[in-house]
């Protein structure tokens, strides 16, 4: 049978072909993870999405968390410090936040990608820097560009993608994880140590990445094999 994926979705005013507002979730996630032998479906953000995140997780079997604007500091216990803040959003934080948390509690595959990963770490009880200017001399390092990625050998993300230095790894934040979530292990980094990948302790497959792989994952063997992985551990 083929895996279906839960993606929460977001709101959007930029939507075409539609009257109104809309939900949303990006193209290249669902096409990778079809390539893999997936199929995304998407579940809006929702108040009643947020009270039945557990019930609507079980019904899916794994998830996937994309990426997008900045998570609200209070959810990781600070005030916002940095103008380049933006695209915070209480109905996404809620969603993303409780899905992550349903997710790991059902032990149910899941692939958190940039704003994800992020997700990923608040929602365990980690921190971020708001912006890496703060920590970095160079604070446009990590955006949009390509970069190194240093994965652990042996951990399942290298496992997945069957390299400890995975090619064409597009990274597009201005943030990164700072304080690490209980549970959750480093397994990649970039040249200049920013945490470029977690996995979960006790988890099934619980994988976090902070560049985005679906941005070159049609051309890039390296790049779809995370979602190979991903897909595979479905049935695993």
């Amino acid at each position: 049978m083929t895996p279906i994926i839960l993606l929460p979705g977001r709101s959007t005013t930029q939507a075409v072909g539609v009257r109104g507002d809309s939900f949303s979730t990006g193209r290249l996630y669902s096409e990778a993870v079809a390539r893999a032998g997936g199929l995304v479906l998407q579940v809006p953000p929702l108040e009643l999405s947020v009270e039945s995140a557990e019930e609507i997780v079980s019904r899916f079997d794994g998830v996937i968390l994309q990426g997008g604007g900045d998570i609200d500091p209070m959810r990781y216990g600070q005030q916002s410090n940095n103008e380049k803040n933006y695209g915070i959003s209480k109905m996404h934080d809620d969603l993303e936040i409780a899905i992550v948390r349903a997710a790991v509690k059902l032990d149910k595959p899941m692939l958190a990608i940039c704003r994800g990963f992020q997700v990923l770490n608040v929602a365990l009880g980690g921190t971020l820097h708001q912006d890496l200017g703060a920590v970095l001399a160079d604070s446009e390092s990590h955006w949009d560009t390509y970069h190194e990625i240093n994965l652990e050998p042996g951990s399942k993300i290298a496992k997945a993608m069957k390299t400890t230095s995975p090619k064409k790894s597009h990274s597009y934040h201005h943030q990164a994880l700072d304080k690490i979530a209980p549970n959750l292990a480093v397994t990649g980094r970039a040249a200049d140590k920013t945490v470029e990948a977690v996995e979960h302790a006790t988890a099934k497959w619980i994988i976090g990445v902070q560049w985005h792989p679906e941005d070159d994952a049609a051309n890039e063997p390296d790049q779809q094999k995370l979602f190979d992985g991903f897909v595979a551990s479905i049935g695993g």
